[in-house]
């Protein structure tokens, strides 16, 4: 374990000629099951096995930005709520003051919104369209003012959670291309109206696959979508194969849309098996070294989700967290940047 240490603290020093670099690449996890884990008394242990604050053991392996995930009426279920807007708050203004750069996702759903789940907000569900679109705007407008309230601006906003199929079903299905872009719409002037320097982020799944990606965003161009960043998943253990397989895909995908859209481009969902930790931490390496390379520094980072969900706690598969409560070697790949 000293050995570890001693590798990590070296890398620490090694990365601090380009301190200002890394402040601009973004390297970050989705932590929203925190509060919950916490709770529930879970305990985090750093690398020596010492009880240690979560978001220190981050920090320390290199991560600099939190992804916060908002439902609109959640449950208090501990893996399928929670997330409400005052949740979301209180865990922003401790990250910031830990030095947390802060991206909020909005699941327009009162739980888990992603290709296969669109539902909406209970209170939403007879709305006319144009309700939904006002709807939209005004619960953006409010978190972001919450956000604000307590001193945090975040630095990314997402519309919506991985819409490879739409959101709001079914006005918002991409079948319904002016719908969508309506709707995204209203989600981007909310979020210029807080501030117009917040980027924001649409974000589907699959980055690997090119040409879902173009049929997707050329149909959002065509109707006047308006966004700065095209977010991306890169999940190679839901595709049934090793990443080796599929990473040069993501990086020409990458490439392709910041050419093709002139947008900037990111990950904003990764993760790999517990199990193989080492397996994980070649893949992020990669995948953190296929963003770097997009050109014009149009590569802005890397968000893995639910680094600390250890499976003891959360019974999911992708975690970096191993069953001693530590964190596993994959994290390290963030403390060393992909370079």
């Amino acid at each position: 374990m000293k050995r570890h240490s001693l590798f990590r603290a070296c890398l620490l020093l090694l990365c601090l000629p380009s301190l200002g670099h890394s402040a601009e690449f973004a390297k970050g996890g989705d932590v929203g099951w925190l509060p919950q884990m916490e709770a529930d008394g879970y305990t985090f242990r750093d690398d020596e096995g010492r009880p240690e604050d979560c978001l220190r053991i981050l920090k320390n392996h290199g991560m600099d930005t939190l992804r916060l995930r908002v439902f609109v009426n959640p449950s208090q279920h501990p893996r399928s709520g929670h997330c409400s807007s005052g949740e979301v708050v209180a865990l922003a203004v401790r990250g910031q003051k830990m030095g947390f750069r802060i991206m909020v996702d909005f699941h327009y759903s009162d739980s888990w919104a992603d290709p296969s789940h669109q539902t909406k907000p209970a209170a939403w569900a007879k709305f006319t369209f144009e309700q939904l679109q006002t709807a939209v705007f005004e619960h953006t407008r409010d978190v972001l003012a919450a956000l604000k309230a307590g001193g945090v601006t975040p630095e990314w906003v997402q519309v919506g959670n991985e819409i490879t199929n739409g959101m709001l079903w079914p006005e918002g299905k991409p079948e319904n291309g002016r719908n969508l872009a309506d709707l995204i719409n209203a989600g981007h002037r909310a979020v210029k109206a807080a501030d117009p320097r917040i980027k924001v982020i649409v974000h589907l799944d699959r980055g690997n696959e090119s040409g879902l990606y173009r049929k997707f965003f050329d149909t959002m161009e065509r109707n006047g979508a308006r966004y700065d960043v095209i977010g991306m998943s890169y999940y190679p253990y839901w595709q049934k194969v090793d990443y080796t397989r599929t990473i040069d895909d993501l990086g020409r995908n990458l490439n392709d849309m910041a050419k093709r859209y002139q947008k900037e481009v990111m990950v904003v969902e990764v993760g790999g098996e517990d199990s193989r930790a080492e397996n994980t931490r070649d893949m992020l390496a990669a995948v953190l070294r296929r963003v770097r390379e997009v050109p014009e520094k149009r590569g802005l980072g890397v968000i893995y989700w639910e680094p600390q969900g250890a499976a003891a706690w959360s019974k999911y598969k992708l975690s970096c967290w191993g069953d001693d409560g530590r964190p596993t070697v994959a994290l390290d790949a963030f403390l060393e940047g992909g370079r």
